[in-house]
């Protein structure tokens, strides 16, 4: 808005210049032709007159009409025109019509008025046009004018403008909706052509990946469930066998039967989705305690150094999927001891997931984050769905928080989870701040 105030005042004022221009043409020459009628009637009339009743006239026809008339000395001193277009433009067409030699001066000896010379035989003359319209007042008219133009064209150019950006700045909100994982509402087509394509193709696209997340929903949810029946029975028959048969591959057989049951469970995760669940404001501390113990119990060696209690917006059961995927994730790869630790810093909680695996090439952190991508050479040949790490980082984007990947100087890898202390809050959020910031409550 304010580069086309600049714009629009600048073509005002420019034309405004051209105008002034262009008019100073007429206007000089109005004004000589005024000052050579009063010159050419004085002449006049001095010719006409007998010599002996010329000084007579002289001073009958000084002061009518605030003309003056004086003789000329040629040696006077001649003060230049002053560097005025409009004021040389009359000066010029004056020589024009009364002669080269005439001489036109700009308020000679301190008298104003402009000044021009005749002569009549060897006698010199000065008249002297007092009231002649060099000078033009400032046109504030034209200001006025002018500023009412560049008013209405500032407010034709915001409603312009306002009906390219609200259209625009929706489709960047859904854009960043469907980028962290959420499928917005259909964009209302409305605005200029261009952007009503633009939503119309946008909306187009969000059907096409709503349809392909679903048809993708149903075919892994309809897998993953029709194998976990005979996957139950078939354990079933396993544990059934006596172990004087082969105590070692039945036990081997049993863990086999587990992995494909614990792939099947993340496929599931995958495919529920977490988008539903409504958020509250908890600690986080308490959600890693509760996953810790969970650890503890079942004898891993889990280092945990926490900062103070701080609450936040969280989904609980997404959190602590999302926390319980890093934490095993570390375990399986990270050569049996891990360390979490959280801090708090302006705006954000950062939490940190520690092991001591190999790591990760630095070339392939983003890669890990994706839906079924494994990097087994460089972590260990685990078993494994690679849908762990894009789960947590569907989670965390969902939080509008960001997980990353980073490779620790002393070895073994991060799992970095930043979460805003502060985000967007909802309606939802502020009933949930309610309940939880009641007298009593923990």
């Amino acid at each position: 808005m304010l580069l086309i105030a600049l714009l629009l005042a600048a073509g005002q004022f420019a034309a405004l210049k051209l105008f002034d221009y262009f008019e100073s043409e007429p206007r000089a020459m109005a004004a000589a032709l005024q000052a050579i009628t009063v010159v050419n009637y004085t002449r006049a009339s001095l010719l006409a007159a007998h010599e002996n009743r010329r000084l007579a006239l002289l001073s009958e026809l000084s002061g009518r009409e605030g003309v003056r008339i004086y003789a000329a000395d040629m040696l006077e001193e001649i003060e230049p025109l002053p560097n005025d277009h409009l004021i040389r433009l009359i000066a010029e067409k004056i020589r024009e019509r009364l002669g080269e030699d005439t001489l036109v001066v700009l308020n000679h000896f301190g008298i104003p008025g402009l000044w021009v010379s005749f002569s009549i035989g060897q006698d010199d003359y000065w008249v002297v046009i007092p009231r002649i319209q060099v000078d033009r007042p400032f046109p504030w008219q034209w200001l006025g004018w002018g500023a009412l133009v560049i008013m209405l064209s500032l407010l034709g150019a915001y409603l312009i403008a306002s009906n390219i950006h609200h259209p625009l700045r929706l489709l960047v909100k859904a854009a960043g909706r469907l980028s962290s994982g959420e499928y917005p509402p259909p964009l209302p087509e409305e605005g200029a052509h261009e952007l009503r394509e633009v939503s119309r193709t946008f909306n187009e696209m969000t059907e096409a990946l709503v349809r392909l997340d679903n048809e993708r929903t149903l075919l892994l949810a309809g897998i993953s469930h029709d194998l976990r029946t005979p996957l139950a029975r078939l354990r079933l028959s396993v544990e059934m066998l006596p172990d004087e048969y082969c105590a070692s591959l039945k036990a081997g057989m049993i863990q086999d039967i587990g992995d494909m049951d614990s792939i099947i469970h993340q496929f599931l995760d995958f495919v529920r989705g977490i988008e539903g669940e409504p958020t509250q404001m908890m600690d986080l501390n308490a959600l890693l305690t509760s996953v810790a113990d969970r650890h503890t119990r079942a004898g891993r060696k889990l280092t945990m150094s926490l900062a103070p209690t701080h609450l936040i917006p969280l989904r609980p059961l997404a959190m602590q999927r999302l926390l319980t995927n890093l934490i095993d994730n570390a375990f399986a790869y990270g050569g049996g001891e891990v360390t979490v630790t959280t801090r708090i810093t302006a705006g954000n909680i950062i939490l940190s997931v520690l092991d001591n695996g190999p790591g990760i090439p630095a070339a392939q952190m983003e890669r890990l984050l994706r839906p079924f991508e494994r990097l087994d050479t460089a972590r260990g040949n685990k078993s494994g769905s690679g849908l762990g790490l894009a789960i947590a980082d569907r989670i965390a984007k969902l939080h509008k928080g960001q997980l990353t990947l980073l490779n620790r100087p002393q070895g073994g890898l991060e799992a970095r989870l930043t979460l805003p202390i502060q985000p967007q809050v909802t309606a939802q959020t502020k009933q949930a701040f309610r309940v939880n910031a009641q007298p009593g409550r923990q």
